[in-house]
């Protein structure tokens, strides 16, 4: 732990209690708040919700799927399930958020606005894809799983932001500035994903027609902001509840339907950097939405890991060594000779303080896919509910990716607080990072 850490006010305050300083009356209150803001802020929600899944359907397989698949209305394909309501209804709050953030990342002052400064880690994002898929591919045509496997190419392709974030601050320490490098890899990344699930990963029968009603929401979101509609319920009621219907019934995975009218809702013009704390002190209608929704949907993540994690332990077979491989191999691979390739042929340069066995440790960070791997597989279409279990334990298997770069960084010399020296190039993203301001 830094010695910014130790500087905490909380982490101060907790040191005082233990020690009888303060007396426990104090710190009731305030220490339910810290335990509550520390369950939200480590998605400890998904974690248990996973754990939870994992007990139940090996203790009581037929209840767990009984329950999941439970029908409140409809039938077939429009069956209102509890799987249903979170997967392809409050997932939509996840993606949203996840789709602010690409949006935001794309403003003045956003690591995607500046193409020069973006190339390395944007072309570490594609080897960070290419290298999970093809190397999947390849062992799915090797152990003749094409037929049965195939469909789940992108499940590797997918980067847990969120714990990918945790891990990096762990193995760097904050400022370090392989953190902003991963985090644009890992938004880039969510990006893509996002454009893979729209367009492969279909649900059923594809009607386009349905996609002028998007077209619609869009308008109407940017006509409620020229009527300057402050309030971002009136954009989920009215545009949003229209884009989701209308991804719904167009065939595309409903859960990106929130995805399009994030542009529409009023916002600052300029971008702060990824996660940054400073986004606190904004109260645009886009951040405003941020606050409100970012823990429930903590919350809704727990409910996505219960309702899709519940695989036996038993299902282990060459789904899951595939998804592994392409995740903790092909991942780090990708990013690490894709970079190499930037660097020798195109000229391109890694952040100052940032050294190729950083960059070896971001690739092995990034293989982390959890949560939205798991999403993937959920939405591929498998031949067997076996294979599906098999595919979903690489998934959550790829979790051990982060013992391993933690492992591996130690092996290569990595010590939190190291590498912080940064160029003027790179000093906004690590301000961001920090929670300042850039000038």
């Amino acid at each position: 732990m830094s010695c910014r850490s130790y500087c905490r006010p909380d982490f101060l305050f907790t040191l005082g209690l233990c020690a009888g300083i303060f007396p426990s009356h104090m710190s009731g209150e305030k220490t339910k708040r810290g335990t509550l803001k520390f369950l939200l802020d480590n998605s400890v929600f998904l974690i248990a919700g996973a754990l939870a899944a994992l007990v139940w359907a090996n203790l009581d397989q037929e209840a767990y799927h009984h329950v999941m698949g439970m029908v409140f209305a409809g039938e077939g394909d429009h069956a209102v399930t509890p799987h249903f309501i979170i997967n392809d209804i409050l997932m939509a709050f996840f993606f949203a958020i996840a789709g602010k953030e690409v949006w935001e990342a794309l403003l003045p002052g956003g690591p995607l606005s500046n193409m020069r400064k973006a190339a390395t880690p944007l072309i570490a994002t594609l080897g960070g894809m290419m290298g999970p898929a093809g190397l999947y591919l390849l062992g799915c045509y090797w152990t003749g799983n094409m037929e049965s496997l195939g469909g789940g190419w992108a499940v590797p392709m997918a980067t847990d932001i969120a714990f990918s974030y945790l891990v990096a601050r762990l193995i760097f320490g904050p400022g370090h500035v392989a953190i902003p490098f991963l985090l644009l890899l890992a938004i880039a990344d969510d990006a893509g994903g996002l454009l893979i699930i729209a367009i492969f990963y279909t649900k059923g029968h594809v009607a386009p027609i349905w996609l002028l009603a998007t077209v619609g929401a869009i308008l109407l979101g940017f006509l409620m902001r020229r009527m300057k509609l402050q309030s971002f319920w009136w954009y989920l009621l009215l545009p949003g509840a229209l884009s989701w219907y209308s991804f719904f019934k167009a065939g595309i995975h409903p859960a990106l339907g929130l995805v399009p009218i994030i542009p529409t809702l009023p916002h600052a013009h300029t971008d702060l950097g990824l996660f940054a704390r400073a986004e606190l002190g904004r109260h645009d209608t886009l951040n405003e939405f941020e606050h409100w929704w970012k823990n429930p949907v903590e919350i809704f993540l727990g409910l996505f890991g219960l309702a899709n994690a519940g695989v036996v332990l038993s299902s282990v077979g060459d789904g899951t060594w595939l998804i592994l491989g392409g995740l903790l191999i092909g991942k780090p691979l990708g990013i690490t000779l894709f970079t190499w390739v930037g660097l020798k042929v195109f000229k391109l340069e890694l952040p100052v303080g940032m050294g190729f066995r950083d960059l070896v440790a971001v690739g092995m960070i990034a293989g982390i896919g959890f949560t939205v791997a798991l999403f993937v597989a959920t939405a591929a279409e498998f031949p067997d509910a076996a294979t599906l279990d098999a595919v979903k334990m690489g998934a959550l298997g790829s979790f051990g990716a982060a013992f391993l770069a933690i492992a591996a960084a130690r092996a290569m010399g990595i010590r939190p607080g190291s590498g912080t020296d940064e160029s003027p190039a790179s000093a906004e993203t690590g301000k961001a990072e920090a929670g300042e301001d850039p000038a």
